[in-house]
């Protein structure tokens, strides 16, 4: 694979790689789930909004997204990282460090200056990653109780 990385915009045609390297979720879900979140988070309209894709030699081998978000539970706009994954093959290279970089230039520009996200406890590797970016405990506790 080669060592070249564009991050760029995620563009339609990028959404079956997309699916391919999520891993999360019911596969048969997985093509609509996403189309929903390019059409609200992909088309670049709005810089608030952010869908990028990490591509090596014409691959997309990565994906991030994110958003502001402002006035949840009384917090001030801060900019939210939703999904990102990299695929197996190109893990180890730096590309989530890139990808979370570019999100963070993106959403200081629309205007935030705290980024947050949520990962599992249990999730070792990914929370190892957040904290390598200097993600830290912030202020609000995620509370959750199960409904029957």
């Amino acid at each position: 694979m080669s060592k070249e990385i564009q991050i760029r915009n995620a563009v339609p045609s990028d959404i079956d790689a997309i699916v391919a390297i999520d891993d999360v979720g019911p596969v048969e879900e997985k093509p609509a789930y996403w189309r929903g979140i390019f059409d609200h988070y992909g088309t670049g309209s709005k810089k608030d909004r952010v869908f990028l894709v990490a591509e090596s030699g014409g691959k997309v081998v990565g994906f991030i997204s994110g958003e502001v978000r402002a006035w949840e539970f009384g917090s001030p706009p801060c900019g939210w990282v939703f999904a990102m994954a990299v695929s197996p093959q190109a893990r180890g290279m730096g590309i989530a460090g890139r990808m979370f970089a570019e999100i963070c230039r993106r959403l200081k520009q629309a205007g935030v200056s705290t980024v947050r996200t949520m990962v599992d406890r249990n999730n070792k590797e990914v929370l190892s990653f957040f904290r390598n970016q200097d993600l830290r405990t912030g202020r609000y506790i995620e509370l959750e109780k199960e409904i029957d």
